[in-house]
């Protein structure tokens, strides 16, 4: 099934059960949101998505803790968690998705190399990171972390 079709069951679903969504994306550049977009019915679940691609964006606009970048790096499992956690606040919704990484091909170091991405979840219940390391271009990048997102909406959705 491709992403699209994937996208039109987990609108579909998050319709009937009334859960709502919003996305908060730093390496994907407003990717993710873009593809939920490109379904009819996506404004019954769909709330915001903000691209954050840069530092201060992060914590003008998403209240990310400058300390956490300071001592974890942008690309981190704490900014991610924070990303998701606070865009499913500011906006209210029951999930929020919080993404940060590495698209590459330059940027990346030993600790953290090209292809890295850390995707959160977060719910009224718990917020979860996932690291993922990715071999890809740019835009292959993009779609890997897209496939990651649906994976879990998917869960979600149930």
């Amino acid at each position: 099934m491709n992403e699209l079709e994937r996208l039109k069951n987990i609108i579909k679903s998050f319709s009937v059960s009334n859960k709502t969504l919003a996305v908060a994306e730093s390496c994907t550049g407003g990717y993710i949101s873009h593809m939920i977009t490109n379904i009819s019915g996506a404004s019954n679940v769909f709330d915001m998505g903000i691209v954050c691609y840069s530092n201060q964006s992060k914590i003008q606009l998403l209240n990310v803790e400058a300390e956490s970048i300071e001592s974890y790096g942008s690309v981190s499992k704490e900014v991610a968690k924070q990303l998701a956690f606070n865009i499913r606040n500011i906006s209210h919704t029951d999930i929020g998705v919080g993404i940060t990484g590495i698209a590459g091909p330059t940027g990346g170091t030993k600790q953290k190399p090209v292809g890295l991405v850390y995707i959160g979840f977060s719910t009224n219940e718990k917020t979860d990171v996932y690291k993922y390391e990715f071999k890809a271009d740019r835009i292959s990048f993009k779609k890997l972390v897209l496939e990651k997102v649906l994976d879990y909406l998917v869960e979600l959705g149930k």
